[in-house]
């Protein structure tokens, strides 16, 4: 008996299965010697486990090349420590034996590419995707290190291949998933995007870091979930951000999103990682927490709290594709070395998504009909926020449109340093409408007011507010235009002798 126990065991190793659910990479044939290419082996024993019903795919210490990696139902890849999964490039595969042909998958065809960009469009040509899959896990103390992965937006409806042999565009990609979870993982150098979730459902993201040069998390059309403890650094776009795009081929709400206990950042890329902290020049964007622009669907059940931000920029809250904006609250931000704004609220009418809809009737047959509902925002709360060395550029800024304004704004709690040095005659600039523009205030350039800009809104409620500067600003402390039902108690605010505190223009209404 035991002779037959200890034969079935060494079977068993023989040929890469687990008694014990763990699927262990290096039983498949990988190396980790950092040449090999690994991602063959890595998707034998993820096939393994499937055929098992599940399990644990281990990736024990060592450096595993690889090109795509397929991840499917009811698997943990892990990324023990001490474990680097590096992302092979394609320009070293070229013109060698590759099993199956390509080093990435190729990207998936898709019937509205131009509705959104290629790094929200196209999956499959990443380091890690699943699409459909369901619980699903990405755990560890690894490192996932892009470095053969493009940071590009390479990906088109006339590209779909992306190279000869394949591009990688995606550190993590997820489309259609339910019951994700990622934990305590590094990424690095992530590519276009370090994470993107598109339409998935029930997910923890959780003491997760990334530092990279382009996004760091990509939230696109999810609902329930959680993001905490982690630490973000993008020093060329946005570190955290919520996205509703067409990506599902019809306007997706992203719902029921909570965020906790983060640090944002905008240091040079590696040097969180080396603890160099080295700040990057000025980008047109660095850092920042974003909803938009991708907003077909929109941003409802928002939550943000007890977040860090350094040498970054701040909150940026965009819907400019005619979906909704509402319940949005954020609370207990401390912010240092602000660029270009550090609260920044609009709505617009870029409108980037399909200008009619089909629908079927009970026979199946289908009808058009044009869309013509507007972009709208309601019911948005900012407080407990301290910001220094803010950007004298643009103030918190809260505009939405003529017919359509922002509804119901509060603010409250919150302390801002700027920089100043404003000009007196912009306290009559033209500020630019949104309109159909791409909303980033650095095109609109400096605001009328140092410390709040509001245009179109109805009910903006303000109450403890301080404002200071270092250098003279010579523009008013809050300019109201086209406001309705506003309160403004507690504004501790100074100006330059001459500078009105409060300026309104088009009949706004305010009660101090």
């Amino acid at each position: 008996m035991k002779k037959l126990l200890t034969s079935f065991l060494l079977i068993c190793f023989a040929v890469g299965m687990s008694a014990t659910g763990i699927y262990n990479v290096r039983d498949f044939g990988a190396k980790g010697d950092g040449q090999t290419l690994d991602s063959p082996a890595i998707n034998a024993a993820i096939e393994a486990a499937v055929k098992d019903g599940g399990g644990q795919v281990l990736l024990p210490a060592g450096t595993y090349l690889s090109g795509s990696i397929r991840l499917k139902s009811n698997i943990d890849l892990h990324l023990s420590a001490g474990c680097t999964l590096l992302a092979a490039a394609d320009k070293d595969f070229r013109g060698k034996d590759i099993p199956g042909g390509r080093l990435y998958d190729e990207s998936e065809p898709f019937d509205f590419p131009e509705y959104q960009d290629g790094g929200h469009t196209y999956f499959h040509n990443s380091l890690i995707w699943a699409d459909g899959e369901k619980n699903i896990s990405i755990t560890g103390h690894g490192m996932i290190d892009g470095k053969g992965l493009t940071h590009k937006d390479t990906e088109s409806a006339g590209n779909l291949k992306g190279g000869s042999i394949g591009t990688g565009d995606k550190a993590i990609a997820l489309k259609l998933c339910r019951q994700v979870t990622i934990r305590d993982i590094t990424v690095y150098r992530g590519g276009h995007f370090g994470i993107i979730m598109t339409g998935c459902d029930l997910s923890t993201i959780d003491n997760v870091t990334i530092d990279t040069n382009r996004d760091g998390f990509d939230i696109d059309c999810c609902k329930y979930m959680t993001i905490t403890n982690c630490r973000i650094n993008t020093p060329r776009d946005d570190a955290l951000v919520l996205k509703s795009s067409y990506a599902l081929k019809k306007p997706v709400l992203c719902e029921h999103i909570a965020v906790s206990n983060c640090n944002i950042t905008g240091y040079k890329c590696g040097s969180l990682l080396d603890g160099t902290y080295i700040p990057e020049p000025v980008n047109w964007v660095c850092g920042r927490f974003k909803l938009g622009t991708e907003s077909n669907g929109g941003y409802r059940n928002i939550s943000l709290t007890n977040c860090t931000f350094m040498y970054s920029s701040g909150l940026a809250f965009e819907e400019v594709d005619q979906g909704l904006m509402e319940n949005i609250v954020v609370s207990n931000i401390t912010m240092s070395h602000v660029h270009h704004y550090p609260i920044y609220i609009t709505t617009g009418c870029r409108n980037r998504g399909p200008k009619e809809v089909a629908e079927a009737d009970n026979e199946g047959n289908l009808s058009y009909r044009e869309v013509t509902r507007m972009s709208s925002a309601r019911d948005i709360q900012i407080s407990n926020v301290i910001a220094d060395d803010c950007d004298s550029l643009c103030s918190i800024i809260v505009t939405g449109m003529k017919d359509e304004p922002i509804r119901n704004v509060w603010l409250s709690n919150i302390r801002l340093y700027f920089k100043g040095g404003g000009a007196k005659e912009l306290v009559s600039k033209d500020y630019r409408e949104q309109g159909k523009n791409y909303p980033e205030p650095k095109f609109a350039g400096w605001t009328p007011a140092y410390g709040l800009y509001a245009r179109h809104v109805e009910g903006l409620h303000v109450d403890d507010v301080t404002f200071r500067y270092e250098r003279p600003d010579y523009r008013p402390a809050v300019v109201l235009d086209d406001v309705h039902g506003a309160t403004l108690r507690n504004v501790d605010a100074p100006t330059e002798s001459g500078v009105e505190q409060v300026v309104t223009f088009r009949s706004s209404d305010i009660r101090q």
